[in-house]
């Protein structure tokens, strides 16, 4: 018996208020045979006075970057923040249908970390590879 790729459909609804624009996204999210995705992620640290900065970058350029890049499977990316006293540390996840989709983004070294020159400017340190993760289940 053979697995068929379950199709998952995600939808984004925004309004502008006042002149009634609404806008649709609806993103078609394959999953590979056994139904997983994989999750990419990597580790940053920041000094806490360039933590605001780094975040702003990846909001407003980098996240929306990747996904102008328009590739195959990219199902999106998540980001999170952890303070301490001393630095500040970001953990990137990004979700993709398989790992030909992350070679895609990544290159044939897909664990290699893809760092913007003006992001790595405002590091203390990072994650020298990025790790890969099927992700077994999402609710």
């Amino acid at each position: 018996m053979s697995m068929a790729a379950t199709r998952l459909w995600e939808c984004k609804i925004s309004a502008a208020t006042g002149n009634h624009i609404l806008t649709i996204t609806v993103t078609s999210m394959r999953r590979n045979k056994r139904g997983d995705m994989i999750a990419r992620i990597w580790h940053g640290w920041t000094k806490p006075e360039k933590a605001k900065a780094y975040e702003d970058m990846l909001r407003d350029e980098i996240f929306p970057g990747i996904a102008r890049r328009n590739i195959k499977g990219y199902r999106g990316a998540e980001l999170f923040i952890h303070e301490d006293g001393n630095e500040t540390e970001f953990v990137t996840l990004l979700r993709f249908d398989s790992m030909e989709a992350v070679k895609e983004f990544a290159g044939m070294d897909e664990s290699k970390p893809v760092i913007y020159p003006k992001a790595e400017a405002l590091l203390t340190r990072m994650d020298e590879r990025s790790q890969h993760y099927r992700i077994a289940i999402s609710r």
